[in-house]
C-alpha cells in the first residue's frame, strides 16, 4: 500500500464492541472487508449496516487478504483464532500482515509472531484504547509492537479509526504498553471514586467541584467523561468490570515476570473483585465508587 487513500482487501476477525464499528470503519472507507464473528449473527447484522462479506471460520476470511485484524477476548480465544485449520494463519498467504487489536498477554503475542513468521506471515500486535465511543468516532489510540517495515504498511490502514497510532518496539511493546494504559486508568478511576465519594460526605456539589478542578492539575479523560454518571451511580455502559479484572490479571502476571512492582494495582484490582460480588461485573469501570457509599 502506498498511502491512505490505496484500497485492500481485509479481513476483520471479532466484531464486538470495539471490532463491529471498527470495522465498519474499514467497509466505509471502501476497503474490501471480509467478516467473521463466533455468533455468526453479529456477522449479519453488520452486514445489514455496511458493505462486505460474511465468512464461516476465520481461515475463510483471512484467504487473499493483505491485512486481517482480530479483535476477540482473551489469549485463549486469539490462540484460537489464529491457529489450526480453521484459523486465520491457514487462510494467509506469504506477505500478508496479522494485526492484533485484543488485549493479551505479550507471551502470546510473541508465541503467535513466531507462528505467523513460519509460514512468511507478518504479525503486528495493535491494543488500542479509547472506549467504546473511540472505536465508533474513529478516534482510538494504538499502539503497536513489530518489524518496522511491517508497521509502515499497516499505519495507512489503521489510520481509518485512530486518532493517534505509534510503533513502540518489537514484537509485545505494544501490548506492554497497553498494561501500562490500563494501570494508570486503574489507578486513577480509584483516586477518583474517593475523590467524589469524600465530596458526598462532606456536603458538597458534585458538578461544581469537578467544573472547577477538572481544569487544574486534578483533571483527567476520567473526570471528565465519567464524573456525571459516577455521581449519578449509572453504570450500564463502557469498559465491564470483568474486561479489566482479565487486563489487570496480565499486568499483574507480567510484573511477576519482569521483577515491577504494582503494589497499588493489585490493590485496586482486588476492589474491583469487590464490584464483582456486588453483582456489578458488567458496569463500566468507574462503578468503583460503589464500594464506598
Amino acid at each position: 500500500m502506498s498511502g491512505e487513500s490505496d484500497m485492500a482487501k481485509v479481513a476483520f476477525l471479532g466484531l464486538g464492541t470495539m471490532g463491529f464499528p471498527m470495522a465498519g470503519h474499514l467497509a466505509a472507507r471502501g476497503h474490501d472487508v471480509a467478516v467473521w464473528n463466533r455468533t455468526a449473527a453479529k456477522a449479519e447484522a453488520w452486514l445489514q449496516r455496511h458493505k462486505g462479506r460474511h465468512a464461516a471460520t476465520p481461515a475463510e476470511a483471512a484467504r487473499g487478504a493483505e491485512f486481517v485484524m482480530a479483535c476477540v477476548g482473551n489469549d485463549d480465544d486469539l490462540r484460537a483464532v489464529c491457529s489450526g485449520p480453521d484459523g486465520a494463519f491457514a487462510g494467509m498467504t506469504p506477505g500478508a500482515i496479522f494485526i492484533d487489536h485484543t488485549t493479551v498477554s505479550a507471551t502470546i503475542t510473541r508465541k503467535l509472531a513466531a507462528q505467523a513468521a513460519t509460514g512468511g506471515i507478518a504479525f503486528v500486535d495493535a491494543p488500542v484504547s479509547g472506549g467504546q465511543a473511540g472505536a465508533e468516532n474513529g478516534q482510538l489510540s494504538i499502539m503497536c509492537g513489530g518489524d518496522p517495515a511491517d508497521y509502515a504498511r499497516v499505519e495507512p490502514v489503521l489510520a481509518t479509526y485512530a486518532r493517534i497510532c505509534r510503533l513502540i518496539g518489537p514484537s509485545g511493546s505494544g501490548q506492554l504498553a497497553k498494561m501500562v494504559n490500563q494501570i494508570c486508568i486503574a489507578v486513577l478511576l480509584q483516586g477518583l471514586s474517593e475523590a467524589l465519594a469524600f465530596g458526598e460526605k462532606a456536603g458538597l456539589d458534585g458538578e461544581k467541584v469537578v467544573e472547577v478542578i477538572s481544569q487544574g492539575a486534578a483533571g483527567s479523560w476520567q473526570m471528565v467523561n465519567r464524573h456525571k454518571t459516577m455521581l449519578k451511580g449509572e453504570f450500564d455502559f463502557g469498559f465491564a468490570v470483568d474486561w479489566m479484572r482479565k487486563d489487570l490479571a496480565i499486568c499483574l502476571a507480567t510484573a511477576d515476570e519482569i521483577g515491577a512492582r504494582l503494589p497499588v494495582t493489585a490493590l485496586v484490582d482486588q476492589f474491583y473483585k469487590d464490584v464483582q460480588l456486588m453483582g456489578g461485573g458488567r458496569n463500566d469501570t468507574s462503578s468503583l465508587i460503589r464500594r464506598l457509599r
